[in-house]
């Protein structure tokens, strides 16, 4: 794939000429972070695969959540991005959701399956107390940053 150096505008593909003089099409580097982040939006899809399945095997649940996951996601980063640094203790709340869901899923097989209600209750208290945890422990931030 012929890539130009430089952005063009806000377009994917130009015509350029080549090195023999011939006008042939050429991605720009906007069409290459494109592709990277539709990329990165797949591979958070398929990896979601697990977890609801760990929740749920009706089928129609599971396309639906990956396909509102997918949607959500960009727009969730565009949402949170300015006060990002206020969510300090998110990640750890996410890992342990991540740690429960594994757990779970290895449970599954010894003590039978764990109700969804329970599943989900966990998980939001979970990723609730990560977030009050963060804003809690960060309100300094966020009062200096009223004055200013």
């Amino acid at each position: 794939m012929r890539v130009t150096e430089q952005l063009h505008e806000g377009r994917f593909f130009v015509r350029q000429a080549d090195a023999s003089g011939k006008p042939v099409v050429w991605a720009t580097p906007l069409f290459l972070a494109l592709v990277l982040i539709e990329s990165a939006d797949l591979v958070f899809a398929v990896d979601s695969v697990p977890a609801i399945f760990a929740i749920t095997q009706d089928p129609f649940i599971v396309y639906t959540s990956n396909i509102f996951a997918i949607l959500g996601l960009r727009a969730l980063y565009f949402a949170l991005a300015a006060m990002i640094h206020r969510f300090a203790y998110l990640k750890y709340a996410l890992a342990l959701v991540l740690v429960f869901i594994g757990g779970k899923i290895f449970l599954v097989g010894i003590i039978g399956k764990i109700p969804a209600v329970i599943s989900l209750s966990v998980t939001l208290a979970l990723l609730l107390g990560g977030v009050l945890l963060s804003l809690w422990k960060t309100r300094d931030q966020a009062s200096a940053g009223s004055h200013e």
